[in-house]
């Protein structure tokens, strides 16, 4: 049978979510987990990977097994097994035609940003910090600018493996509450650093060192040197896929509402 699973983890001990010798990784805790409880070997396929340091509310796993559980049986028993830092949230039978990736109709991000003269603390790998002013509205102006289909060629890495460039930006909102701003990204898919980059742009922009139009330019240009640095991970998360209701999965994980 195929199996679907939610999983949420805070990203901070980990070198990404995709399995590597070290072992030190999101996948390779998740899968020794899952091998422990089917007594004989899993290997699971996500709908996104998430590099070192970003977290996840509803990161999505598939694999086949001829091990019998129940659902609630692969939620408890797995987590049982896993460090507390990663849990899975959910557990669905699904048919052999998913595929957690292929199956997937858009993708969402948030990004938390921490606006203080003064380092956090509580929030430390939770959050992104400036110490300098933002103006949210001006991010906002530039924010719309990206919003359709583009060559995202300039917020791109270098060590980035898709396809292609082009991707179907659909939505992108920023909210503030007090000190924390809250970014929400949505589209087809996502190029490797491509919103840790973005995010890099929109805070020039908001702390009045670019202007709007600028993230134009950034845009046509197609070059990476040409945008902003690379922005810090601490306060990505991957939100999860969005599927077709036929499926029959969650949406949303309770660790959602956790968030500012």
């Amino acid at each position: 049978m195929r199996i679907a699973l939610g999983i949420s983890y805070h990203g901070g001990a980990y070198q990404g979510w995709q399995s590597q010798l070290s072992g030190q990784t999101v996948q390779d805790q998740l899968e020794k987990a899952l091998t422990r409880l089917a007594a004989r070997p899993i290997s699971t396929l996500c709908a996104g990977r998430t590099d070192a340091g970003v977290h996840a509310l509803m990161q999505v796993v598939h694999f086949d097994t001829d091990s019998i559980r129940r659902e609630v049986s692969w939620v408890r028993g797995t987590n049982a097994l896993l460090p507390r830092d990663i849990g899975v949230e959910w557990a669905r039978e699904v048919p052999a035609a998913f595929h957690c990736r292929a199956s997937a109709l858009t993708r969402r991000y948030a990004y938390l940003l921490y606006e203080s003269p003064v380092r956090p603390s509580m929030d430390t790998g939770r959050v992104g910090w400036v110490m300098l002013p933002l103006d949210a509205d001006r991010m906002r102006s530039a924010a719309q600018r990206l919003i359709g289909e583009h060559d995202f060629s300039s917020f791109r890495a270098s060590q980035c493996q898709a396809l292609s460039p082009v991707k179907q930006m659909r939505e992108i909102a920023i909210s503030r509450r007090g000190a924390y701003l809250r970014f929400e990204f949505e589209a087809n898919a996502f190029l490797h650093h491509m919103i840790r980059n973005i995010m890099g742009c929109l805070i020039a922009i908001g702390s009045g060192k670019k202007p709007v139009e600028w993230i134009d330019e950034v845009l046509q240009a197609r070059q990476r040197k040409i945008a902003a640095p690379t922005f810090s991970p601490d306060g990505l998360y991957f939100l999860g896929p969005r599927y077709d209701a036929h499926w029959g999965l969650p949406e949303r994980t309770a660790a959602y509402d956790g968030l500012p």
